[in-house]
């Protein structure tokens, strides 16, 4: 499949821009997607993966620019869609010479692309990555940066989730809910943390033994189970998937006893299709680039020069974002992911068509 195939996207445009960068030397083997930049430059993490071939990498970059262009527009962000991906094992390859050839990348684009952290990649990367683009955000404190954009975003998902119990339930609070969550690294950690001081049942995952391990020590009234699948099938009100994309596939869907889906995990939906199947199974369905926008909005706030208390209100919104959209999925009789991409692609739309007013 060519990459102009692969780009084209069914009811939508496509993206604007696919680069592949390579640098021979130091191992560079990177794609960056743009999917639109209708809002403003696109934003979006650089992924350091080992993926099983190039095909699987563009797939995965195509997917993730796209639900960052959807992610920021839902977020209220004068931002566009993009994500970065670099393919190989970032315990084997990564490099200064290899992040500097990536930021010179990034760089070459100029400013219609800004990078940020994503998995494999952290503060301390972007930081290296700095000193060849301005392109760059999530950037280390000690050089102007927010820091860790886990910690939002874990706190935008508790907000999406709350909102979702509400919906569900009547209630904002989790307290007495038992909430599953798949994945304990970087964001599953501190939802976590929020989801004990609740007052919530925590029963959690993870592949990483050392994440295992820290549950243990730091949570104990966490209840751990041997792997995903347990999980799933556990009797759960709450199901968080925070780990890699497609947990609500069709092995996991008919068997989910969650009567709530929200999570840290971006492209949840395996396929087309599978947002129906949840909301025929009557599961309530927080879509993940609503709920998950915490991260992004935090390193968006350094492009204006970083306030931790202004983005931290930002990222409290979107429990009103996912109540507006579990309301507008209720009142046109559509799931909420639908609902959530028709007012995504309404405001992409209405402002990007202000570009074409000439100022001069």
């Amino acid at each position: 499949m060519g990459v102009f195939a692969s780009t084209d996207d069914p009811g939508s445009s496509g993206h604007e821009q696919v680069v592949f960068c390579q640098d021979k030397q130091s191992g560079l083997k990177a794609i960056i997607g743009i999917y639109s930049t209708a809002l403003g430059p696109a934003l979006g993490g650089t992924r350091f993966y080992p993926y099983a071939s190039e095909e699987a990498a563009l797939a995965d970059v195509l997917d993730l620019s796209r639900g960052m262009a959807y992610k920021n527009a839902l977020a209220g962000l004068d931002l566009g869609g993009g994500k970065a991906v670099i393919w190989g094992d970032p315990e084997q390859l990564k490099s200064e010479a290899l992040l500097r050839a990536y930021g010179r990348f990034v760089e070459s684009l100029g400013g219609r692309y800004y990078t940020a952290c994503d998995v494999g990649t952290y503060v301390a990367d972007m930081d290296v990555i700095a000193r060849e683009t301005s392109y760059v955000t999530g950037r280390s404190v000690e050089h102007g940066g927010a820091g860790d954009s886990s910690i939002l975003t874990a706190w935008g998902v508790f907000q999406g989730m709350r909102a979702a119990a509400e919906h569900t339930w009547g209630t904002p609070s989790l307290a007495g809910r038992r909430v599953g969550v798949a994945g304990l690294g970087k964001v599953g950690k501190y939802l976590t943390g929020h989801l004990v001081e609740d007052g919530a049942e925590v029963v959690a995952t993870d592949v990483n033994p050392k994440a295992l391990e820290w549950a243990r020590a730091t949570y104990p009234q966490v209840t751990l189970v041997d792997d995903g699948a347990a999980l799933v099938a556990a009797d759960i009100d709450v199901y968080a998937p925070c780990a890699l994309g497609g947990a609500l596939n069709d092995d996991t869907v008919p068997v989910l006893r969650a009567k709530v889906v929200a999570g840290a995990a971006n492209n949840q939906l395996a396929h087309p299709g599978i947002e129906k199947v949840l909301a025929d199974r009557g599961i309530l369905y927080a879509p993940d680039y609503v709920v998950n926008a915490g991260g992004v909005i935090q390193v968006a706030d350094e492009i204006e020069g970083f306030n931790f208390d202004r983005a931290k209100l930002r990222a409290t919104k979107i429990y009103d974002t996912t109540r507006e959209i579990l309301r507008l999925a209720d009142d046109e009789g559509v799931p909420p992911a639908v609902a959530a991409d028709r007012l995504a692609e309404r405001r992409m739309a209405e402002i990007g068509r202000l570009r074409t007013i000439r100022l001069g």
